[in-house]
């Protein structure tokens, strides 16, 4: 296998569309191209913390050498690279934002495998055209988060990009945690970011509010060319429309499987691939809470709390939807497209929840059953991740005085007598419908394990790992490394299959989080 400085990096994306060669960093808007020339800045002293080795051989890339590392930390620029900052636009938080763009991603280029083409991307590697008044950095704190999440999310089975690298830089990185006013200088840190494209709803929406329509029109053709060439004809961009729903909607379904709140969900953080894409204050739920935000910017309306995800991805749709119909005489065929949303999300969603529960197929009754777990969850609130695994334990033979002490180490709280009762009605009513299944319960527990994971990246985890780092310790980061490249292992790691702490529910990076990295 080649080292990383070997191997060639095309740039097709630069030499299709317009940009700005100056190399120019000062923050300014771009109008008319969709990417900026950018080197990244140096930094003092690179060392290498993490590097996915499964990905590296997916890129037929070797172990890093020391020519590698200064890459990887942004020191070096190889002939064959053409670093360059993204242009695009958004809605943040359900207000049009305008111009907005890579800040701290400069991508390096795109390097050809035999597993296809992929984009290399560093995070963190100093600023940009588009970095508007941040410093274009990166704090080891969520260059952490984001390398271990991204690898968590592709063992896990969700589409994701991936991070191969995890660099240090040796320099102090100023960040206000919590904007209240207490700024801290933490370790700085740089990830490298791999997908096949990081094109988002924002690369269209930028052209559609310059009304740049066959820039826009260029921009379609080229991604339904480079990443949908199945898709060809006069009604391709309605195709290209009707997948990138598809995608999405399922994209949902997948988050809704095991409990993760992405904390940011604008037009700018979704994947024309159906990638989960922009790795900021995510979260896993802990306790079964459909109001959860783990983004302290998104209180205290909780727009992107987890029960309203599948929603707002529907209202990203709608804006992307409008963004295409300048390229339509008829737009209302992309209305007929979006209006599909809602039947790919619930029937991916039934099927998904009849997964989780081990059956063999999802009769109508089984949906009254799948809204009570619901209903129900969302009151008594246990753990999500320990109760769908305890839950494999039931049988159709289970008995209403085995239950609360089957599920004890799920709960958060002590029942009251009516929750309690609620809860053992609802297990009940599940052993009933076990009776009626047409696979053993062996095969049934085996499609619930494959489906329900046992090890998550809990924040209060991710919190510890960091502390450690921050004082030179590795263990709990290499552990969490290893664990969870098997979160549906029946055994081993038992320390992380627990559920959050007392401690953690209140502290600081724990609960909740910011945008600020």
């Amino acid at each position: 296998m080649k080292a990383l400085h070997e191997k060639e990096f095309k740039n097709e994306f630069t030499r299709t569309f317009a940009g700005d060669h100056t190399g120019d960093r000062t923050p300014r808007q771009t109008p008319g191209v969709l990417y900026s020339k950018a080197a990244p800045t140096p930094v003092p002293k690179p060392e290498i913390l993490a590097w996915t080795n499964d990905l590296a051989a997916d890129l037929e890339i070797s172990s890093p050498s020391k020519e590698d590392i200064l890459i990887l930390a942004g020191n070096k620029i190889t002939s064959e690279m053409f670093p360059y900052a993204a242009c695009y636009a958004g809605h943040q938080f359900g207000h049009w934002a305008g111009q907005l763009g890579d800040g701290r991603a400069i991508t390096l280029g795109e390097l050809e495998s035999k597993k296809g083409v992929f984009e290399l991307q560093l995070k963190g590697a100093g600023p940009t055209a588009y970095s508007r008044r941040a410093d274009g950095r990166a704090v080891l704190r969520s260059s952490v988060r984001e390398y271990l999440i991204s690898e968590a999310m592709h063992h896990l089975g969700i589409p994701t990009t991936r991070a191969l690298s995890l660099v240090t830089t040796g320099e102090k990185i100023l960040r206000d945690m919590f904007y209240n006013g207490n700024p801290q200088y933490e370790p700085g840190a740089i990830v490298t970011r791999v997908a096949p494209s990081f094109l988002r709803f924002g690369s269209f929406e930028l052209l559609a509010a310059q009304r740049e329509n066959e820039k826009l029109r260029q921009l379609a053709d080229w991604t339904i060319a480079r990443y949908y060439p199945h898709l060809t004809g006069e009604n391709k961009v309605l195709s290209f429309f009707q997948e990138i729903v598809e995608k999405t909607a399922l994209l949902m379904v997948e988050w809704q499987r095991v409990g993760f709140v992405h904390g940011v969900m604008n037009t700018d953080n979704m994947s024309v691939l159906g990638l989960t894409l922009d790795y900021g204050p995510f979260s896993f739920l802990d306790n079964y809470d459909h109001n959860f935000t783990p983004n302290t910017t998104d209180l205290p309306g909780r727009r992107y709390a987890f029960g309203n995800q599948a929603s707002v991805a529907y209202w990203n749709l709608g804006k992307l939807a409008n963004t295409l119909s300048l390229l339509f005489e008829e737009p209302e065929m992309l209305e007929e497209a979006l209006a599909s949303y809602e039947e790919i999300f619930w029937n991916g969603y039934y099927r998904m929840m009849g997964k989780k529960l081990g059956l063999d197929k999802v009769e109508k009754a089984d949906k009254d059953l799948i809204s009570e777990f619901e209903k129900t969850l969302s009151e008594i609130q246990p753990d999500m991740t320990l109760f769908y695994r305890l839950l494999a334990g039931v049988t159709a033979e289970t008995k209403e005085d085995q239950i609360m002490s089957h599920f004890k180490e799920a709960f958060y709280n002590d029942l009251d007598d009516s929750e309690a009762m609620t809860f053992k009605n609802l297990i009940l009513a599940y052993s009933r419908r076990l009776q009626n299944i047409s696979i053993s319960r062996e095969n049934s527990v085996t499609i619930m394990n494959r489906n329900n994971p046992r090890i998550i990246l809990r924040n209060y985890l991710l919190h510890q790992a960091i502390e450690e780092l921050e004082k030179g310790k590795n263990d709990l980061f290499v552990q969490l490394q290893e664990a969870l490249k098997n979160p549906y292992s029946s055994e081993g790691y038992e320390s992380l299959v627990t559920k959050r702490p007392d401690w953690a529910s209140q502290k600081p990076g724990c609960s909740m989080l910011s945008c600020s990295s």
